[in-house]
């Protein structure tokens, strides 16, 4: 993976959970997805005693962080146009499925799912993650981006030139 596609995943993945930890303290129906990823971390961990209380407080959101920075990153397209589409596609598909799935998943709908609001805001913060995925990709392909230089022949021709000369005039003075 491309220097650009892992920081362009990173800046979508905190652009989406600065929305959510924003936004949940101000909107009574704000998604939650915070609790979405730490239900489906507590399902896998059922029964397993050997992860700490610390960690299992902390991973959530780390663990939220690393994975929708993966995701974003794979919105690289071909050129500018395709990243911002794919973004777009990614943010779309997660979004739908945070809505879609926690019930197929065994987990409560609430956090997503609570009201037409919620589903709302679910998808659009997760598309939002995409396109500021995809912006960072593209901004960040172009900063790296090394210019080629434009080929001068007559420089060339002319640096020919003065190196001959200065060449046949320490040829003569031997």
């Amino acid at each position: 993976m491309k220097a650009s596609s892992t920081l362009g995943g990173l800046a979508g993945a905190l652009a989406l959970t600065l929305l959510n930890e924003t936004i949940k303290k101000v909107k009574a129906d704000a998604p939650r997805l915070d609790l979405l990823g730490q239900n489906a971390l507590a399902k896998l961990m059922k029964g397993n005693d050997f992860m700490p209380q610390t960690v299992t407080k902390f991973f959530p959101l780390a663990g939220d962080l690393v994975t929708n920075s993966l995701f974003y990153g794979m919105a690289k397209g071909s050129d500018s146009t395709n990243t911002l589409l794919r973004g777009t596609l990614l943010g779309l598909a997660a979004g739908v499925g945070a809505v879609a799935l926690p019930k197929q998943l065994g987990l409560p709908e609430a956090p997503t799912n609570r009201t037409t609001d919620t589903k709302i805001l679910t998808v659009a913060w997760y598309v939002v993650g995409g396109l500021v995925a995809a912006a960072a990709i593209n901004a960040l392909d172009k900063a790296l981006d090394k210019p080629k230089l434009p080929e001068n022949k007559e420089l060339k021709s002319g640096a020919v030139k003065v190196g001959k000369q200065v060449g046949k005039k320490i040829y003569e003075n031997i």
